[in-house]
């Protein structure tokens, strides 16, 4: 059964590719198919906003997970790497059933405001390259760790790309441009100009 690019779709087709009482990690990445990148991206982006992000260290860890997971993309890589200890983690059919229950009335009303749009900005080579987005974004955190809540713009930037991978919704990737935009704007003015 086909679903929609959408976040209910997502959880829907994991639910239906599931046999038996228990999944991996793995099966859980493979059933998402390339789409795996945008829910593991969007995870430390969203770390790195506040209150979380101002403790130190938490940018840099973060911005190295974003580092590993776009570098993947950006060469191609069809599902996520993940080491051997993540992807063999164990999760109970009955859990996952449990909070698929309590997930998708909230999916649902976002799936109402992002949906597939644009389809040239998510088609390929559109990923591989806003998998290098990332890549860049996420080195632009270390530094802006030093400046309280300034590493919480390029994680901005990298929630959106995220989730524009996940719902393939091009708007998002416009968005995300124009929070970059306006980040560099305003440094360059708060710098002298």
């Amino acid at each position: 059964m086909s679903h929609r690019d959408d976040l209910t779709g997502l959880l829907s087709r994991m639910r239906e590719n599931f046999d038996g009482d228990h999944f991996t990690v793995q099966e859980m990445i493979e059933a998402i198919e390339d789409r795996g990148f945008g829910p593991l991206l969007l995870a430390p982006a969203l770390f790195v906003m506040p209150p979380i992000g101002v403790i130190p260290g938490v940018p840099t860890l973060m911005a190295l997970v974003i580092v590993l997971l776009a570098g993947q993309l950006a060469l191609g890589r069809r599902h996520p790497w993940l080491p051997r200890r993540l992807r063999s983690i164990t999760i109970e059919r009955k859990k996952f059933d449990l909070a698929y229950d309590k997930v998708v009335p909230v999916t649902r009303r976002i799936d109402r405001l992002l949906y597939p749009s644009l389809p040239w900005l998510t088609r390929p080579p559109a990923p591989r390259l806003i998998a290098v987005a990332c890549l860049l974004l996420a080195l632009c955190m270390v530094p802006l760790e030093l400046v309280p809540f300034a590493a919480a713009v390029p994680a901005a930037a990298i929630a959106l790309l995220a989730l524009a991978l996940s719902v393939r919704d091009g708007r998002l990737i416009l968005l995300a441009a124009s929070i970059v935009g306006g980040g560099l704007v305003a440094g360059y003015v708060l710098n002298g100009g």
